[in-house]
């Protein structure tokens, strides 16, 4: 019996991975919220609040790129099942931890589940959306983080303050992602695979694609050694090797950054949702510009350049906060370079999908995860024992300044190829 088509199921899809990506941040956003209160029942310093980090951030680097490999290989519906339900057993069962030794080991359990959500999320748009549409549904379910960790300090305050502990925080917070997996379960398949899916909207998804990327089982699977020797895929990997680590000192630091200022998180609270608000508003900016001037006729490669030109340097004027005394102000710069770097960061994680075949796009977006990652491993560690001996000045002064190198990399290395891919890895973009 024929099952009736779900219009516009594209953006279902786009939904289910937008909600994924908000549950994901929760989890992780958890312990950012509570690291006041932790370390003050624990006597953490900031260096031992970063070894906890830096436990999450070594598994995600690690699982990024494995990941990625395994998604590519085991297909995005089961590979993000099995890794969803991993990391919402582990967020939950974090609410057992006992100190700095029990919590660097939930973290890193964390990091190795949640590492999937990126990679796999690029995956499934490479597969349900033509190139024109491709950055919205990036920015869709990346602006999933600036949700989540916007709503993150609403939601877990709340359940700290009503429960007298921080241990039913991580418990709620953790199962919202086995209500998801019903949802994902029921809706998600490949779009050639799906009983729901209309012959229109079918045409409308593989419009513009080369004959072979529709349906690309009896094409061989592309190895990281392969892959290495693109210049676009390093360049995609150090570009969020040097970009990403600015999105971990808002969504990891900040609540201690506020505190560093002589602001309580509690009268803040605004001033901590500012700049995630700012990240979901460049998400779709950045998305939307780079959609419409592909909609005019521009080449994909140069929409997404452009914005980076655009966004990237504009970083710079985060410099303004190390002299500001207006709390205001200061949120208002944060605000800024958080919606200017998710306007540039939309374009990176569009770029595995608009560059690559999509029997590589997970393994590409794995390895610059995992690039991203070592990147925010080294500025995690720093950050831990630059604050305990100086202050965030230094560190940031360094976030103003290194999206500019990031933006220099990019245009410099991912750029078109001058004659076809004979591997037809590379796609012209």
């Amino acid at each position: 019996m024929n099952r009736k088509p779900i219009r516009h199921l594209r953006w279902w899809i786009a939904g289910l991975l937008f909600t994924s990506t908000i549950i994901n941040y929760v989890d992780r956003q958890t312990l950012s919220v509570l690291a006041p209160f932790l370390k003050e029942e624990y006597q953490w310093t900031n260096t031992d609040f970063a070894t906890i980090l830096i436990a999450f951030r070594i598994a995600y680097t690690i699982g990024q790129g494995v990941c990625g490999r395994l998604l590519d290989w085991m297909g995005t519906r089961r590979g993000l099942t099995r890794t969803v339900l991993f990391y919402s057993i582990v967020a939950s069962l974090t609410a057992l931890a006992q100190g700095l030794w029990s919590f660097r080991v939930f973290r890193f359990l964390l990091g190795a589940g949640e590492s999937a959500n990126w990679p796999g999320a690029t995956k499934a748009t490479s597969e349900w959306f033509p190139a024109k549409e491709r950055a919205w549904a990036v920015a869709m379910f990346d602006s999933g983080s600036s949700i989540g960790g916007a709503v993150a300090p609403f939601l877990v305050l709340w359940l700290h303050y009503t429960f007298g502990s921080w241990r039913p925080a991580f418990l709620i917070t953790g199962s919202l992602g086995l209500l998801w997996l019903l949802a994902w379960r029921a809706l998600y398949h490949t779009p050639r695979e799906h009983p729901r899916l209309s012959a229109e909207e079918l045409r409308i998804i593989e419009q513009g694609r080369e004959p072979a990327e529709s349906s690309s089982a009896d094409l061989p699977k592309v190895g990281w050694g392969k892959l290495l020797r693109y210049r676009q895929t390093w360049g995609i990997m150090l570009g969020r090797f040097l970009l990403d680590p600015y999105w971990f000192l808002i969504s990891e630091w900040f609540a201690l950054y506020l505190m560093s200022k002589g602001f309580q998180i509690e009268q803040s609270i605004l001033g901590f949702w500012a700049p995630f608000l700012g990240a979901d508003l460049g998400n779709f900016f950045g998305g939307a510009l780079s959609s419409w001037w592909i909609s005019r006729g521009w080449p994909v490669g140069k929409s997404r350049r452009t914005v980076i030109l655009i966004f990237g340097p504009s970083m710079l004027l985060l410099l303004l906060s190390v002299s500001v005394k207006s709390y205001v102000l200061l949120i208002l710069l944060f605000a800024w370079a958080s919606f200017a770097y998710a306007a540039a960061s939309t374009m990176f994680l569009s770029l595995p999908a608009d560059v690559f075949h999509t029997r590589a796009v997970a393994s590409v977006s794995g390895l610059s995860g995992s690039a991203a990652g070592v990147g925010t491993l080294i500025s995690t560690y720093l950050i831990g024992r630059i604050t305990d001996r100086f202050s965030f000045e230094p560190i940031i002064i360094a976030a103003s300044v290194i999206p500019c190198i990031a933006t220099a990399v990019f245009v410099s290395m991912v750029r078109a190829r001058k004659s076809p891919d004979p591997q037809g890895v590379v796609q012209n973009f």
